[in-house]
Formats: C-alpha cells, structure tokens, sequence
C-alpha cells in the first residue's frame, strides 16, 4: 500500500525542466524542485527544503513515467551517487531539445526578450565517452572517485562512461588501490586526435609523489601558487580541433569534448561572417582555440587573455600568423585602454567567458567599441540572459542563438549567440 499523503509527501505533475538540472512541477500553489524526474511524468516525493514560494524534494516514486524516461546505464548515478551526470535517466534526444527550451526560458524570463530565436541543439554523436579531461579525487582508502551528487564526499568509481577511451584507459592503468596520502586532486587530460596523455597532480604540501606507471604519459604537478610542474615527460599536451593543433599546459582551460568543439569554432566564425579585412577581438581567448582560425579569415585579431599559463599557450598556438596581437590581463582592464580608434571601432568581436559571464565593465567597454557583429559564446544560460539584456538595453538586438551539446548527460549546455547593433541584419 503506498505511504499516506501529508504535508511533506505528495503527488504531484512534472512540466518543465529548470535550469540547473531539477524538473519543475507545482504544488499548492508553489514550484517545487525534483532531481532525476523529467516533464511529463506524475510523481511521489517527499518535501526537503520549504522556502516559502518554492521548496525542493526527492522523489520516493514513480506514478506515471514519460515515454521519453531510460534506464541509466552507469551504477553511480542517481540520489548519494556521482554528482558528475544529472540526466542519464532522460533519452539523449530529449536531453537535446529540453536544453535548448532552457535556453530559451532563460532568455525570455532573465534576458526579457520575447519569443528569442534559438536554434535546435547541435547533438553531440553519441552522447557518450565524450570527455578529454577528468578530474578525480581521492574516496576515503577506496582508491579514487568523483563528488557526490550535493558535493557531499567522494564516491569511488571504476569506470566511467562518458570518459573518452584514451582517458578511461588511462584510469585503467592506474593501480585499484591508488592512494597518495598527500593528494588533493588528480586530473587526467588526453588529446584526442594525438593520443597525447597527461596525469596532473595537486599535493597538499607541494611536495612531488612517487610514482610507478606503465603507460606512456606526462606527469605535472601543480603548485599552490599556480606555477606548475614537470615531474615525467612534458608540461603540456596537444590537440587538433578543426584543423589546428593546439598546445595545452596542464593548468589551460579546453574544452573537453574535442569533436564538439570543432562545431562550436564553426558556429561562431558563421556567425562572425570574416571577408578578410575585419579587425576583430577574441577576449577571454584561452589557448586561442578561436583565435588561430579567426587569424586565418580577418586583417586584425586581437586576443585578450588573464591566465599566464594560457598566454603562454596562446603565443606558442599563433606563432604562425602575422596579424594576431596578444594582450595579456583581465578583460575589463584591457578594453578600456584597448590601442583602436573609438572612431574606428571593432568590425567584430567575439567573447568567450567564464561561467559567470562578461564581467560588468567589460561589457560596457566593448558596447562602447561598437562591434557590427558580437558573438557569445556561452556556458550559462542564465548569465548569457543576464548579459543578453545588458546588451539589448545599449543598444544591440539578439539575432538568434546556436546551442550544442558538449556535455551529454548533464544539464550543462554550451551556445553561440549573434548580437547586432539595433537596426542592422
């Protein structure tokens, strides 16, 4: 017989997916807040946290599932599990349209923009073994293991399956029973179109492990105060994204779904539609994964970067190219005092920033630089709305947005976002 309802446990309808990862459903009148469910589906759950207007729960049952609900493949997924995934229990086909509705809920209830132009997501192949960096820590003498879902613990994993094989193979390879007393954090990189392999060490006190592998792999560590370094092999590995090889230091962002990556570089030089005689500034520009092919199609690239690391990467990646210029600092320090005429202006921009989005003076200085294209490219959709109606407020319009999925299984969904000053196509 199932339990009676009460105050904290009811049924309720599920209708919509939140940003974040939760579905949404209502219930008394407020939005209640249920992981591992999908819209669609009538559930049993209990009440976990009231916040008055909305509260969360966890689910007990399933009344009525969605025809659009699996069975999640991997034994560490679900409630106390790997926080890692979020969706396996949603088909991959569903996880692509629901992001791209979460893009555009965003846009439209944050960014104030009715009815935005958001395009279908751009699937990744498979939805699996798509990762080419990882990052583990150490679960309590069970060897190594990825947080808990709620960030409480580490659970122990032995295999992972949205890793790429040149990393899971990697993780293969190191002992069961790994354990450094001393680590804090072990992260394992790969490129996948050279096979280069990399272990990344962080110690508690700097000091280098001892160490015992039989793969060929780099070893690096990296220090407290950020500098990092060579223990076996190389500090850095490489890869190929749409043609251009990248080097990457142990401490550089990359995307970690290379095939993916290749459609996002191709989305955004689409939307910058380069005729070879543009000035052009790539902020928050990495190792320069848009810069080298943005180079091969404007007069001018400009590309701002913070990290030294990545302005290390950034220099040795645009060596070839004659018409880029490296600016290393924050962006919202740089632009201000950026050396091209206010009269003149950027024929285009491109911003890729981190997941808290343009940093406020940033975004007033390039307004203020007027490019007729600006591209965003976003790993929030809650912040690119946020940004989107800055935006739209100094005069730019939203011309349509390009999400793709370069994380299968998550609710994390990159986009690419065209904006043009009000009045121009």
């Amino acid at each position: 017989m199932p339990p009676k309802q009460n105050e904290q446990t009811f049924i309720m309808e599920v209708t919509s997916m939140a940003h974040g990862g939760d579905a949404l459903g209502r219930h008394d009148g407020r939005a209640i807040f249920v992981p591992y469910t999908l819209p669609g589906e009538i559930v049993r759950v209990e009440l976990t946290a009231d916040k008055g207007r909305y509260g969360f729960a966890r689910l007990i049952e399933i009344v009525e599932p969605s025809p659009e609900r699996v069975e999640a493949p991997c034994p560490y997924f679900g409630p106390g599990g790997c926080g890692g995934c979020q969706w396996q229990h949603i088909d991959y086909p569903a996880q692509a349209r629901l992001k791209a509705e979460i893009v555009a809920d965003q846009l439209t209830r944050i960014g104030d923009i009715s009815e935005p132009l958001v395009r279908p997501t751009i699937p990744d192949e498979s939805g699996w073994a798509y990762r080419n960096h990882a990052q583990f820590h150490p679960a309590s003498g069970e060897g190594l293991g990825f947080r808990r879902a709620g960030g409480q613990g580490t659970i122990a994993i032995e295999t992972c399956l949205v890793l790429h094989p040149l990393v899971a193979d990697l993780y293969d390879h190191l002992d069961p029973a790994f354990e450094l007393p001393e680590l804090v954090r072990l992260s394992l990189r790969a490129g996948v179109a050279t096979g280069d392999r990399m272990l990344i060490f962080e110690m508690r006190d700097d000091l280098p492990p001892s160490l015992e592998i039989d793969v060929p792999v780099s070893c690096v560590m990296l220090l407290s105060d950020g500098v990092h370094a060579n223990l076996i092999g190389r500090n850095h590995i490489t890869e190929v994204v749409a043609g251009h090889t990248y080097r990457i230091s142990a401490p550089s962002f990359f995307q970690v779904n290379t095939a993916q990556a290749a459609r996002l570089v191709e989305q955004a030089l689409d939307y910058l539609d380069l005729q070879g005689t543009e000035t052009v500034l790539d902020a928050y520009c990495g190792v320069g994964l848009f810069t080298t092919h943005i180079a091969e199609r404007a007069a001018l690239v400009i590309g701002v970067e913070q990290a030294p690391a990545a302005v290390d990467d950034l220099l040795e990646n645009t060596a070839p190219f004659e018409n880029v210029d490296v600016i290393e600092g924050p962006v919202e320090a740089v632009l201000p005092d950026l050396d091209v005429p206010l009269d003149a202006g950027l024929d285009a921009a491109l911003v890729d920033p981190p997941r808290a989005g343009l940093d406020r003076f940033a975004l007033d200085a390039l307004v203020e630089r007027r490019p007729a294209r600006l591209v965003y490219v976003s790993c929030d959709p809650a912040t690119l709305a946020r940004d989107a109606q800055r935006l739209t407020r100094a005069g730019y319009r939203l011309v349509e947005v390009q999400p793709i999925d370069l994380f299968p299984q998550t609710y994390h969904v990159e986009s690419v976002a065209l904006f043009t000053p009000t009045g121009d196509s």
